[in-house]
């Protein structure tokens, strides 16, 4: 009987502990959407502003000599730790790296204005990497891994013209319309900005994924989707896989796929009209700055094709 009731007290005493437990960590009334969805949290001893060892702080000028590159391929580092081949389309700086805590950091930071590669008022800032292209058979893909950190992005006060790309999967298609190097999926970070004294600094960011409506489709041909929420330089994970595969319904049939996953959590996607695919491929590092400045970190990339 004694027993009975000793075994009885630690089963309380458990079920009392784990009932505290939980309802210490669930939201309190109050809590915003955005906190229930993103979890954002950041710690509060620490300054969610607080600038990196490789961030670029202060005022700048638009163009700068140690940016100037002949080409858009003639000022990538001998040996970079990154993945790719440099497409340097910004006057504002060359691709540089940092070592922080042992690992080595591609640094992508353009600004508004600084194209300097192409025709005046046409295409957007950038300093990306391309990477080699899959055909569209059953069971081609590439994929792209890497950990990225972003520091600041573009913002003009404008939800369509703010925020700078990250990274995005391309590829061309049959029958014309479009780009005739079309992006499919651009991923696409916003900047969310702080309170009390940081109310002016970017403090996180919010991923998009703009995706393509139709084949050849740009602006309102796309549609733009919240994927999550990131902290400033934040050390998040990148995989993305763009392939054809086949139609699980329909054998005769194929699916043209971007499935991307960002710190962990999956945003499959499947590309219309698969059959006017012709290829896949992926670019990443820091594009599109109609305002300001942006600051992309990338690290651990690496690059695979199959080509069936």
């Amino acid at each position: 009987m004694y027993k009975s009731k000793f075994v009885y007290k630690i089963i309380s005493i458990i079920s009392l502990t784990i009932f505290f437990s939980f309802f210490s960590c669930s939201p309190e009334k109050g809590l915003s959407e955005d906190d229930l969805v993103f979890n954002y949290d950041p710690d509060p001893e620490e300054d969610p502003a607080a600038t990196s060892s490789d961030e670029d702080t202060g005022s700048y000028t638009t163009c700068n000599a140690d940016g100037e590159n002949a080409t858009r391929t003639s000022n990538d580092l001998p040996n970079p730790a990154n993945v790719g081949t440099i497409d340097d389309r910004t006057c504002y700086a060359n691709y540089k790296e940092s070592v922080i805590d042992g690992t080595t950091w591609g640094i992508y930071n353009i600004t508004a204005g600084s194209n300097n590669q192409d025709a005046a008022n046409t295409l957007q800032p950038r300093m990306e990497r391309s990477l080699p292209v899959a055909n569209p058979k059953v069971g081609s893909f590439v994929k792209f891994t890497g950990d990225f950190r972003i520091l600041e992005v573009a913002d003009t006060g404008s939800f369509g013209t703010s925020g700078s790309y990250i990274a995005q999967a391309k590829g061309q298609h049959t029958g014309g319309g479009g780009s005739p190097d079309p992006a499919i999926c651009l991923y696409r970070a916003h900047p969310i900005y702080g309170t009390g004294v940081n109310a002016d600094k970017q403090v996180a960011f919010d991923i998009y994924a703009e995706r393509i409506l139709e084949r050849g489709g740009s602006g309102s041909g796309r549609e733009v989707v919240l994927l999550k929420r990131v902290n400033k330089n934040e050390i998040t994970s990148f995989v993305l896989e763009v392939g054809f595969k086949e139609d699980p319904n329909d054998s005769s049939k194929k699916i043209h796929y971007c499935n991307a996953t960002i710190g962990g959590e999956t945003f499959n996607w499947n590309i219309p009209e698969p059959d006017r695919g012709t290829q896949s491929k992926i670019r990443y590092g820091a594009y599109r700055v109609r305002e300001g400045r942006a600051q992309i970190r990338w690290a651990n990339t690496t690059h695979d094709r199959v080509n069936k």
